[in-house]
């Protein structure tokens, strides 16, 4: 009777414990944040009464890596760019995710078939593609306004002080397209000494007039204060200011460099199972569209997409805002992760030492 009494009481501790377990997430904060809370968070708390804690950072990969590598790992998923994926994974900081755990289609179309090429690797799976653009206040510009990536570093047509993303990736790739290298060809240039070289060059003729930003939300911001005139941001956190706030700000698409955005689970999640009962959850059709539904970010699934529709406020279409719009990829860059994970330390080191230059 007592061992049927201990082996009780140790299932109900047992159920109490899983009852009340946490799943914590780390992503970027800001409005991309939100619209992770109210797509993902909140609907998986109603149905499985895990709750999810929320976790900011300016880049998830960075704090990931740490935890990892000192055994102190605090965080159950995290909110990664492509290329820090890959590496991630391929140094051993991540656990594999069997693909046999993602939902299918509605239509029962095997997830496998249903995410965009690319999106699921050994150790991630893609929730969003976002952009890196440029977007102005267009209160600040009362005759001719910017509309391509050339004008962004046009100070004397279109003077003003810009921000950009404190490292080299994306920042390089826009320069060559702004000095008028096609898109296509990017990544071929960049390969050389000579295209770098020509990058960094081209970044030289704004560097006095830039602010260099760090965390997602900055950019909208820096606008909204006045500091700059232009700068680069992820376009989801320029469409919240202006539909949600009414800010006067306006996307430039020519030029925009896209990825997807992945969920990954670090090497000693300390809430294993619960971390993957949530990527299968955030993942599946319906919450990839509902994301969609509060930030301007393309959802990483076919089947999401004509679920997507309007904005929360009912007037708002979303297609139009879109990365992946027809309209917005006219002289747009995928970015490439096999060149960021290959040559990402040696040119952020370059452009720190460029940027501590005189």
């Amino acid at each position: 009777m007592n061992k049927l009494l201990i082996l009780s009481t140790a299932l109900t501790g047992v159920a109490a414990s899983a009852a009340s377990a946490d799943v914590t997430v780390m992503s970027w904060g800001g409005s991309y944040a939100v619209s992770q809370v109210e797509a993902y968070h909140k609907p998986f708390t109603a149905e499985t009464g895990i709750n999810v804690v929320s976790v900011d950072a300016d880049n998830p990969a960075t704090p990931i890596k740490a935890q990892v590598e000192a055994g102190n790992v605090t965080v159950d998923i995290a909110d990664v760019e492509y290329a820090d994926a890959i590496r991630l994974c391929d140094e051993g900081l991540l656990e594999e995710i069997d693909p046999a755990i993602l939902s299918a289609a509605p239509d029962g179309t095997p997830a496998m078939d249903d995410f965009l090429p690319g999106a699921v690797t050994d150790c991630a799976v893609a929730t969003i593609v976002f952009s890196t653009v440029f977007a102005y206040d267009s209160s600040k510009f009362s005759g001719e306004k910017p509309d391509s990536i050339a004008d962004f570093f046009d100070t004397a047509t279109f003077p003003g002080k810009r921000a950009m993303r404190k490292g080299a990736k994306a920042n390089l790739e826009m320069a060559l397209m702004a000095d008028g290298v096609p898109a296509a060809d990017v990544y071929a240039l960049l390969e050389t000494d000579e295209g770098v070289d020509r990058a960094f060059a081209k970044l030289d003729e704004i560097k006095a007039d830039t602010i260099w930003w760090e965390a997602g939300a900055q950019p909208p911001q820096l606008l909204a204060d006045g500091e700059v005139s232009m700068t680069t941001a992820y376009n989801g956190r320029i469409f919240a200011a202006a539909v949600t706030e009414g800010k006067p700000f306006e996307v430039v698409w020519d030029g925009q460099v896209y990825e997807y955005d992945l969920f990954v689970i670090p090497k000693g999640a300390p809430n294993l199972e619960e971390a993957k009962q949530f990527l299968t959850f955030a993942t599946d059709t319906q919450r990839l569209a509902d994301q969609a539904k509060w930030i301007s970010y393309g959802p990483a699934r076919k089947s999401s997409g004509a679920l997507v529709g309007m904005f929360m406020d009912g007037k708002t279409e979303m297609g139009p805002h879109m990365p992946t719009s027809e309209a917005n990829l006219t002289n747009a860059l995928a970015s490439s992760y096999e060149f960021w994970v290959d040559r990402d330390s040696e040119l952020n080191e370059r452009f720190n030492a460029w940027l501590a230059a005189n």
